[in-house]
């Protein structure tokens, strides 16, 4: 009855995240006008050092049991902080680069085209990523890997870099990433 219980409210609170990232939050005209400002740096290889199964294992072998499902705990809320501010950011660019693949200049729109499919990407492993990290704050030894996040924003923050070199106004938005 317990397990139900929590599968239950594992349920609602996954959709809750879904619904939310989903939907994403209403860009503002002035977001879209100065997209650096609301932009948030996002450290790869602090994320990738907070999934890497790796760095888990070590923590669990050199770790008290009590102290170490604490601090994965706290890893496991940083690296949801990481994967909310890479989809928002995900979100802006999805914004900026849709403008983008109207360009009369076919590279640019050529870019422009594969932003616009990264963010979207990112976005839908942004759902994915959430609820597992959460799963894994409740249960510690679960095994969760959203490295595909990372590979994501890789990729998109190279096509916003490509995007500046064909002068298309990214406004200085590959720095802030």
């Amino acid at each position: 009855m317990t397990i139900t219980l929590i599968l239950v409210a594992l349920a609602f609170v996954a959709l809750g995240f879904s619904v939310r990232l989903t939907k994403g939050r209403a860009l503002t005209a002035e977001v879209l006008e100065n997209p650096t400002d609301h932009i948030r740096a996002v450290d790869l290889e602090a994320f990738q050092n907070l999934v890497d199964p790796g760095e888990e294992e070590y923590l669990r072998v050199n770790l008290p049991p009590a102290q170490f499902r604490r601090i994965q705990r706290e890893r496991l809320r940083a690296a949801v902080e990481y994967v909310s501010c890479a989809a928002q950011n995900a979100a802006i660019l999805l914004r900026l680069a849709d403008a983008g693949r109207r360009s009369p200049d076919p590279a640019t729109a050529e870019a422009a085209e594969k932003l616009v499919n990264n963010a979207i990407r990112l976005r839908l492993y942004a759902i994915q990523a959430i609820p597992r990290l959460y799963l894994g704050m409740i249960l510690p030894g679960a095994r969760i890997s959203p490295v595909r996040i990372a590979e994501s924003y890789e990729q998109m923050t190279r096509l916003v870099v490509l995007l500046g070199c064909l002068q298309y106004p990214t406004r200085g938005v590959s720095a802030a990433l």
